[in-house]
């Protein structure tokens, strides 16, 4: 049980410290606070969807490396 409630608190830190770097850099480039408001706001959500994605390359990669259920593998 704890341990959903420690990887919701991560995930929940991990997306405020992400929006706070994406604002910083983009504030730190332009002076623009209405600029760095916005990507931060953007881009977050735009690496989360790549991000999904990028998963879902993985999982297939993953699946074809791997053997049938129950079969055996030849050494």
């Amino acid at each position: 049980m704890f341990h959903k409630q420690e990887t919701l608190a991560k995930t929940i830190t991990f997306g405020i410290t992400h929006m706070a770097v994406a604002f910083g850099v983009v504030y730190a480039m332009t002076g623009s606070v209405a600029l760095g408001g916005a990507v931060a706001l953007v881009e977050p959500l735009a690496n989360t969807v790549a991000y999904f994605f990028h998963e879902k390359v993985w999982q297939r990669l993953g699946n074809r490396k791997r053997p049938p259920a129950g079969g055996l593998v030849a050494s």
